[in-house]
Parts: structure tokens; sequence; C-alpha cells
């Protein structure tokens, strides 16, 4: 489980991809990775994965199709920067909210404006999880975790403080770029028992 007070301190630096499985590597600061193991849950980008050999300043992680193709790794590049966390320790303060790190799907970005320091942008609001993404709401965009600002019928909106712009990813955005989706997952089960109260499956 994580928080989604991500560290944006990490690149993309291999990616091996075969029929059944593809593997990835991520350089980051060594205090990043202070006293991480093999087995290990790190998400990146959003995406829980698990460690599977590391370095001082390195871990390596192993995807399944699946997970390569349902996220933003399918457009990925060595070099990328991405956003990273490390799971949360019990008996730490929790901050941001419950994200499982299980990408429910990529959404475009669809504009971007200045707002003084901060920067709105707006992304395409799924017909199939419009009602997880209300305004007031969560929502982690690419792991951070952030506050739903306003919503539309096919869009939804978030801000970005400068300090969310320094140490994630997502101020570099463009419109057109994607970004991996998780919504709320007290939403999702809200959503599910009240379709459960109502008869439908």
């Amino acid at each position: 489980m994580f928080s989604g007070l991500v560290s944006n301190d990490a690149h993309i630096v291999k990616i091996d991809k075969n029929d059944k499985v593809i593997t990835m590597t991520v350089k980051t600061h060594p205090e990043g990775l202070t006293d991480v193991k093999v087995g290990d849950s790190i998400a990146v980008n959003g995406c829980c994965l698990t460690v599977e050999a590391f370095t001082s300043d390195s871990f390596t992680v192993t995807m399944m199709p699946q997970t390569w193709d349902k996220t933003t790794f399918k457009k990925a590049q060595v070099g990328d920067q991405v956003n990273i966390e490390r799971s949360i320790a019990l008996g730490k303060r929790f901050e941001g909210h419950i994200v499982l790190g299980h990408v429910d799907e990529t959404v475009k970005v669809i504009d971007r404006k200045q707002n003084e320091n901060a920067i709105e942008l707006w992304f395409e609001r799924p017909e199939r999880l419009k009602n997880q993404l209300v305004s007031q709401g969560s929502v982690a965009l690419n792991g951070t975790s952030l506050t739903i600002m306003r919503t539309e019928a096919a869009a939804f909106s978030v801000g970005l403080i400068p300090h969310t712009q320094e140490e994630s990813n997502l101020g570099k955005l463009k419109i057109g770029d994607d970004v991996n989706l998780e919504t709320d997952v007290i939403a999702k089960y809200v959503e599910a028992n009240m379709k459960r109260l109502n008869g439908v499956d």
C-alpha cells in the first residue's frame, strides 16, 4: 500500500522485452533505496511492482505483458523520468490517501492552464469511472496523490502547487500526454455496493 507521496528523482535506464516478461531498471538516489530487499514493493508511476534485483542506486522490476499494455509503460523509453514511492512502513505518519498501485487505465491531458504559480491540468474522465471521480475527491495520477478540483461530463481537473511540480513528473506534462490513473479505493467500494443495492452486477 502507498500514500501517493512520490519522488521524481528516478529515471528508466534499461528496458528488456520478450514475449512473456518485461524487465525494467530504474536508477534513483541511493537514499531512496535504503534497506531495500528483493521482494519489496515499489510504485513506479503509480504501478505497484516487485523488486527482483537492486544495486546501491538502482532497482529492477518485472512486468507481465498485461501490465505493460494497460499502463503508460507501453510508451516508456530509456531516460524517462518516473515517480517512485516505497510502500508505507507501519508506524509512520500517513499522508496523501490510500493508493494501491493498481492502475485503472491511462488518461490523456486535454488542457493545461497556468494559474499564478500553480498549474491546472485537465484530463479525460472515463465513462466507466466517472462516478469514482468527484470534485474534492482523491485520485492518483502517475502515483501522485491529488485532490480533484472540478469535474465535467467528460473531464476532470487537478491543481499542481509548486511542491508537487518539483516532486513529481506531472509538471512537465503536455496536452496529449498519457498518465496512469487510479481512482480512490473507497469510491470503488461505494459504487460497487450501491450497484448491488440497486440490483446491478
